[in-house]
């Protein structure tokens, strides 16, 4: 690591040379501890999307989140102007948001692992919970919390991801509708401010640190414990698939299903465009199924849809269950005779995406190019945005799924960072819709040119979805300027802003999401 290059001055080759000694080292005014800054950098410059490649000049691997403090302290109170600080988690963003190039990068992974489990009774709130590290896996979240029969309420669709890193977005899945996304489903944090100050913050502690954080995409502090509220879990889960040929009753069924949350546990939909989606993520149903879709009918390209709905299943209910199951689908209007239905364990079904990864690991399409656009649509502008979404798209040369499904406004709270369409913070519209476009690209078949007109395309339907006819926003944005992140969080920006302001004053967190510029001190003023 040519450090001359990354960082000048003495005092900044004298930083980086005891940030990075293995041995404890003091440096008075600051006692760097056991602080272990590496130029092992190599897993730190990519993340899931492949996209962005932007190599830091040092990573931390923490043993305490004090180090964290440590760190953070030093850079805001020092003439280290330019250098700027992002964390790490599972390294699953898609445009290079965990990503400080020529900074330092925090592997949140290098906490230990700190799960610890309360359940009912055990504290006079009589409510079960769970304490977990920032860089703990909901996985290993879920497995630790199942020893006493106990889970979370709301999840993302894919597990491998930290505790950390989906409460600083949002996170969401199919039962969002019901229990609201992770961020409405957390009780207390513990944050290291980008002024070093470890904060222990809840909603009534706090609270606008607390609120700030909560989908505040990393731009105010660094999440290294959550206390996440638990449920008692079920013992398997009956997984229900029904598809359509018309997307308004594809739509008005899911519509159905969420307005019945006291039977139905998850909702979610995609659309099938061709063989490949008709079976993505469908390792649990039958290999041949009955559905035999004409993907080309008079020359053009037919799309289909498929619900997928899910009611959780205790030993002594299966006979409810089912009859819960029957009563529902008599009252959808799925293409007849097209509805299939497995049980499977609780556990195999929240972790369903894993059996699709290693699917997609044997054929060489993991570790690729993930262009993904998700965006949140409300619902009087869902069916403009499927169409012009749908003119954009090949469907016999499309890798990956898309998923569309309908989220409930008042499972939200404002105070949150995380921006929503101007329809649903106003509350004109009380439902929205995910759409994700889930791409992975085959680098033998898409090559660069492909993929940099993907990419263009998603900016041009992100960009044409966000006005007012459709009024969408995105969600895991990525913005090119400061003026398109302004636009983004709409009237929550002059909020954002003081936040930023307030809890990191000189820009030194986040810079992979290109909202705000590093603040340069001037030392002579």
């Amino acid at each position: 690591m040519e450090i001359s290059l990354l960082y000048s001055g003495v005092n900044a080759l004298i930083l980086l040379l005891i940030l990075s000694s293995p041995y404890k080292i003091i440096q008075k005014p600051i006692d760097f501890g056991s602080l272990n800054l590496l130029p092992t950098t190599d897993m730190a410059s990519t993340d899931f999307g492949r996209l962005q490649f932007n190599p830091p000049g040092s990573v931390l691997k923490p043993q305490t989140p004090e180090d964290i403090s440590l760190l953070l302290s030093f850079l805001s109170s020092s003439s280290f102007s330019q250098v700027s600080v992002s964390a790490r988690g599972a390294g699953h963003s898609i445009y290079g948001q965990a990503q400080a190039l020529d900074g330092i990068v925090i592997e949140m992974g290098s906490l230990p692992l700190e799960i610890e489990v309360h359940k009912n009774g055990e504290m006079e709130s009589g409510l079960s919970y769970v304490d977990a590290s920032g860089g703990a896996l909901w996985i290993e979240v879920l497995k630790e919390t199942m020893k006493v029969g106990l889970a979370p309420r709301s999840w993302t669709d894919y597990l491998y991801l930290t505790i950390g890193g989906t409460l600083s977005n949002g996170g969401i899945s199919g039962q969002t509708f019901k229990h609201g996304p992770q961020i409405a489903n957390v009780l207390e944090l513990d944050v290291v401010t980008g002024k070093g100050e470890m904060v222990t913050c809840s909603p009534t502690k706090s609270s606008e640190l607390f609120y700030a954080v909560l989908g505040g995409l990393g731009q105010f502090g660094i999440i290294t414990r959550a206390r996440i509220p638990l449920q008692q879990a079920p013992k398997k889960v009956r997984w229900q698939r029904a598809f359509y040929d018309d997307f308004e009753t594809f739509t008005k069924d899911q519509e159905l299903l969420i307005s019945i949350p006291e039977l139905v546990d998850y909702v979610e939909g995609f659309v099938v465009l061709n063989e490949q989606s008709l079976h993505s993520s469908a390792v649990a149903f039958p290999a041949h199924l009955e559905f035999k879709p004409e993907f080309v009918r008079n020359g053009r390209f037919k799309v289909y849809y498929c619900i997928e709905f899910a009611i959780h299943v205790n030993q002594v209910e299966s006979i409810h269950v089912e009859k819960i199951v029957k009563g529902i689908s008599r009252m959808l209007s799925y293409m007849q005779s097209h509805l299939y239905s497995v049980e499977v364990s609780y556990l195999d079904f929240l972790n369903r995406v894993s059996m699709e990864e290693e699917i997609l690991r044997s054929k060489g399409l993991w570790e690729v190019p993930h262009p993904w656009l998700n965006m949140f649509v409300p619902r009087s502008g869902i069916k403009k945005f499927m169409n012009f979404l749908m003119e954009s798209i090949s469907p016999n040369e499309f890798e990956g799924p898309i998923l569309v499904y309908p989220l409930l406004s008042d499972k939200w709270n404002t105070n949150a960072s995380v921006a929503l369409p101007r329809a649903i913070e106003t509350g004109k519209e009380r439902i929205m819709y995910v759409v994700g476009v889930l791409r992975s690209i085959n680098p033998a078949i898409c090559k660069m040119d492909c993929l940099n007109q993907i990419l263009h395309e998603h900016h041009q339907i992100a960009q044409a979805a966000s006005r007012p006819h459709i009024g969408a926003r995105q969600y895991l944005a990525h913005h090119p300027s400061r003026i398109d992140w302004h636009e983004h969080f709409d009237s929550k920006w002059t909020r954002f802003a003081e936040r930023k302001a307030h809890f990191d004053p000189l820009h030194i967190l986040a810079p992979g999401q290109g909202i705000f510029p590093r603040v340069i001190v001037d030392l002579q003023e």
